[in-house]
């Protein structure tokens, strides 16, 4: 039973340290421009004629 504690452990853990990495990949200074832009996707213009049709 040691063992699988032991995995749970360290895969709750691991899991917890990725999930604090994306929270501060999303959250740094350097990514704000991207996302901003990112953002503002829906309310732009779409360049196909208005007739076509997505297929």
């Amino acid at each position: 039973m040691n063992t699988i504690n032991l995995i749970r452990t360290v895969v709750t853990v691991a899991s917890f340290v990725i999930f604090l990495g994306l929270m501060a990949w999303a959250w740094s200074a350097r990514r704000k421009s991207d996302f901003e832009q990112a953002a503002l996707l829906p309310f732009a213009d779409d360049a196909s004629p208005t007739g076509a049709h997505h297929v």
